[in-house]
């Protein structure tokens, strides 16, 4: 496996059939010698291939990152289908919440940008459902997807994109690997298009270190680890705000741990008002 230009993003799909349109399109080539998952290639994209279900995909997700460990905030974006009551079927959403029903823990995935589709809330479960929640897409991979790929990168940076396979008139049981190929097919150029967006925000997380980086790792003590977590919350900060620079209230901050718990909740007001 080329490790010299490792790839910077980093596509997840359930399903063969989820994958095929993808590989086709953005011309991946299947690495051979990796056994325990599917893996393609491209000019700058890696899509793993994880099984169905929430342990397989947060293994999936896990793996493939031990394989580009150097790999500095990357995208990471779940692509695959869901159900619903309602939605008609091809429809294609991107995802500001996920619920995992089993645990009953939500994720948010910040959404700084606009967004290339309608958005929609989803409901990860362990097993196909028959009743259809009108409120929440339904799927078996997303919250387990989002928690695993947080561990590796900004959650600007992690999205989940899903298109409707069945709903109450053509229910779970009718889906076929070739209509859902066609389905994901359809939206190759949104999904493109997100994908691009999402590059183009990692460039500016990586940029170079932010301001105010050197005067607080001068002023306060943090150790190695601390100091990395302040350049990521600096980076997020200015990529909410539009660089701006953050006005540090430092009468109770004493230490490098003061100073990124203020961070953090400024930025959690910020993402919040999103």
């Amino acid at each position: 496996m080329n490790q010299q230009n490792p790839p910077g993003i980093f596509i997840y799909a359930a399903l063969p059939c989820e994958a095929k349109p993808l590989v086709e399109h953005f011309n991946l080539k299947k690495e051979t010698p990796v056994q325990p998952f599917a893996v393609y290639l491209g000019r700058d994209i890696c899509l793993t291939v994880t099984g169905l279900g929430k342990s397989a995909m947060a293994a999936g997700v896990a793996y493939t990152h031990a394989l580009f460990a150097a790999v500095e905030h990357p995208v990471l974006v779940n692509i695959g289908i869901a159900g619903h009551k309602d939605h008609a079927l091809g429809s294609l959403f991107l995802i500001d919440k996920i619920t995992d029903i089993d645990s009953l823990k939500s994720y948010y995935p910040p959404l700084v940008f606009t967004p290339p589709c309608p958005t929609a809330a989803i409901q990860t479960v362990s097993r196909p459902q028959i009743d259809y929640d009108p409120h929440h897409l339904c799927d078996m991979e997303a919250s387990a997807f989002y928690e695993i790929a947080v561990r590796f990168s900004s959650g600007e940076l992690i999205h989940c994109l899903k298109v409707i396979s069945d709903n109450a008139l053509s229910p779970a049981e009718n889906i076929q690997p070739k209509q859902v190929s066609q389905l994901i097919a359809a939206h190759v150029a949104t999904i493109e298009a997100l994908l691009a967006e999402l590059r183009r925000l990692a460039e500016l997380i990586t940029a170079p270190e932010p301001a105010q980086f050197e005067r607080l790792i001068q002023r306060y003590h943090f150790t190695a680890s601390e100091q990395g977590q302040l350049k990521n919350r600096l980076s997020r900060w200015e990529l909410l705000t539009g660089a701006q620079i953050p006005e540090l209230d430092e009468t109770p901050l004493h230490k490098g741990k003061d100073v990124l718990c203020w961070l953090d909740r400024q930025i959690n007001k910020l993402e919040f008002s999103l």
